[in-house]
């Protein structure tokens, strides 16, 4: 008997909603055994880094860094229009100049949040890393002049006080006129590409085992959501599980190819 593969997905509820069917061993003998490990995006893309993990939901930033040795898989992913992450701050009106010179909060090195950011404020370079979750109560303390937030954090900000001062996928939409490519399924290459297909198949099956059933997801989700507001849940994967993380099509693959071709071309991946 084959050993279960290692997965690795983040506990928010866009990726405990898609991964439902398959973690639990829903979905029958065609989709491999899988051993989960739920992790914030920007540890994942440490253990997509050290090779740790079989299949894993990384940043596509960070997939930039592993395409020698990690497939990309067409459905999982989060990418979208409206949304991306958010430039947030106590203050209003600061413009993208005034950024060089403020301590801004992002969440990780490699995530697509710090990415876009460094192609919206290239000469912003005090940079804070922190987790997600640490970053609005950081930036409402005053710890930091502002941040970049990722997640449900696009619904709640405001409860803080915080203001928005950019909607950076927004921005990139305007920019470039593609839909803004955020977490990407990939796979070890060595696995092969009978077992990657075998992948790719059980995870568009768990997204349609849990359009067919909504309620079946629910308990994971809560399990991993525990602090966040169910109408606040239900708007995050509304948003975050579109058609795009049934298949990217070609508008997707464009998107993708048009980021990561940005960032090598301005130096990023060094």
């Amino acid at each position: 008997m084959k050993k279960p593969l290692k997965l690795g997905i983040s506990p928010c509820p866009n990726d405990t909603y898609i991964f439902d069917a398959w973690v639990r061993g829903m979905l029958g003998p065609d989709a491999p055994a899988v051993d989960c490990r739920l992790e914030d995006v920007s540890t994942l893309n440490d253990l997509a880094f050290a090779h740790e993990l079989d299949v894993v939901k990384v940043s596509f930033y960070a997939y930039g860094r592993l395409r020698d040795t990690y497939e990309l898989i067409n459905a999982g992913g989060a990418l979208g229009r409206g949304c991306g992450p958010l430039l947030i701050a106590k203050n209003t009106g600061i413009a993208a100049e005034q950024l060089h010179s403020m301590r801004i909060a992002v969440p990780g090195r490699w995530t697509t949040a710090n990415l876009l950011f460094s192609l919206y404020a290239p000469a912003a370079q005090n940079k804070v890393y922190m987790s997600f979750d640490e970053i609005m109560p950081a930036v409402a303390a005053g710890d930091v002049d502002a941040g970049v937030i990722i997640h449900e954090g696009r619904f709640t900000y405001r409860n803080l006080g915080l203001s928005l001062i950019e909607d950076l996928g927004s921005w990139w939409v305007k920019e470039t006129g593609h839909p803004i490519p955020l977490g990407a399924i990939i796979a070890k290459k060595e696995l092969g590409p009978e077992a990657i297909a075998r992948v790719e198949a059980a995870i568009r099956a768990s997204i349609h085992h849990a359009h067919a059933n909504p309620a079946a997801p629910r308990a994971f989700m809560k399990q991993h959501a525990t602090e966040m507001d169910e109408k606040v849940m239900d708007s995050h994967v509304a948003l975050y599980v579109n058609d795009y993380s049934l298949d990217f099509g070609p508008d997707g693959m464009a998107a993708i190819e048009h980021l990561l071709g940005m960032a090598q071309t301005k130096g990023l991946f060094s």
